[in-house]
């Protein structure tokens, strides 16, 4: 899985004439998931989102989880994350997990999310959405849960 974090002062998606998630402060996710993806990365994900600590605290440090500002989360579902421009140049989406797979996926990833205790607002999985934001500072990360077997190797 991979996963696109903004650090945000609000956040909205937009279907077609209705806006169908929002949020004021608190994190903007892109969630790609690819065919390996299961539970395991998704609930890897779910926990390292849920204590970065990228929100400022009293002495401007980084210190501060979304659920420590009492912030929520957009989380919108994003295949494109696993696109591959390497040749030519139309991009290759073989990467991505099918429909099938990856649906589930995202919604369990989001309610492990909501299990932490935090809201969870979403896009509509599979639509075109208008996504608007105002990205905090900016602050923008890419997390992957590959990184989670090479950590528990070190």
């Amino acid at each position: 899985m991979r996963v696109v974090v903004q650090r945000c002062k609000e956040a909205k998606v937009t279907v077609g004439d209705s806006v169908i998630g929002q949020i004021g402060p608190g994190l903007m996710l892109l969630v790609g998931i690819t065919h390996e993806d299961t539970e395991k990365e998704a609930a890897y994900l779910a926990d390292k989102i849920a204590g970065l600590r990228i929100f400022e605290d009293d002495e401007g440090k980084m210190n501060r989880s979304v659920a420590d500002i009492g912030g929520a989360i957009l989380s919108v579902s994003q295949f494109t994350l696993y696109g591959d421009c390497r040749k030519g140049k139309r991009p290759s989406f073989i990467a991505a997990a099918r429909p099938d797979v990856a649906e589930p996926l995202y919604e369990r990833f989001n309610q492990l999310l909501r299990d932490k205790g935090l809201v969870v607002e979403t896009g509509k999985f599979g639509a075109d959405m208008d996504v608007q934001l105002t990205n905090w500072g900016p602050v923008t990360l890419m997390l992957e849960s590959h990184q989670s077997s090479m950590a528990e190797t070190l």
